[in-house]
């Protein structure tokens, strides 16, 4: 009987780390991303970026790998803040991850800062052992006050 608790529990233990170690891998990865997306580098960007990136902004602007990462370095979007007010997980298949939430942004454009409130959907894709960005959706969300009033 001993044998039999002390192996459900081993299992049990084996399936709750299998579950953790892509969370963390992956939490970690978009960690990397926003820090790399405030302080634009060529080299952490293209680490982190899918090939095939696809990034939707909630402008309706849509940019590829290489047109995000050129906006980001010359400073016509500047990320200064980005705070998740949720952020979730899920792996629908192997080697894929969404990421969903909202997150309260400050962004610097050339007509002046704005600070968006969004919902978003991220996609993040295991490629040769590490996870990529590979695509971004984006909506602004009514600021409650401005919900109220209508």
């Amino acid at each position: 009987m001993k044998t039999l608790i002390t192996s459900l529990i081993c299992l049990v233990a084996f399936v709750s780390f299998a579950e953790e170690a892509p969370l963390a891998a992956v939490q970690a990865a978009d960690d990397a991303r926003v820090a790399a997306m405030k302080t634009p580098d060529r080299e952490k960007l293209s680490a982190v970026f899918s090939d095939e990136l696809r990034y939707s902004h909630s402008t309706g602007v849509v940019d590829t790998k290489a047109s995000f990462i050129e906006v980001l370095l010359k400073g016509t979007t500047k990320y200064q803040a980005i705070d998740y007010v949720e952020r979730n997980f899920t792996f629908p298949a192997p080697g894929i991850a969404l990421m969903t939430g909202s997150a309260k942004l400050k962004i610097g454009t050339p007509t002046g800062v704005i600070e968006p409130t969004l919902a978003f959907l991220g996609v993040w894709k295991l490629e040769g052992g590490t996870w990529r960005f590979l695509a971004w959706q984006s909506c602004k969300l009514v600021p409650p006050e401005a919900a109220a009033a209508k």
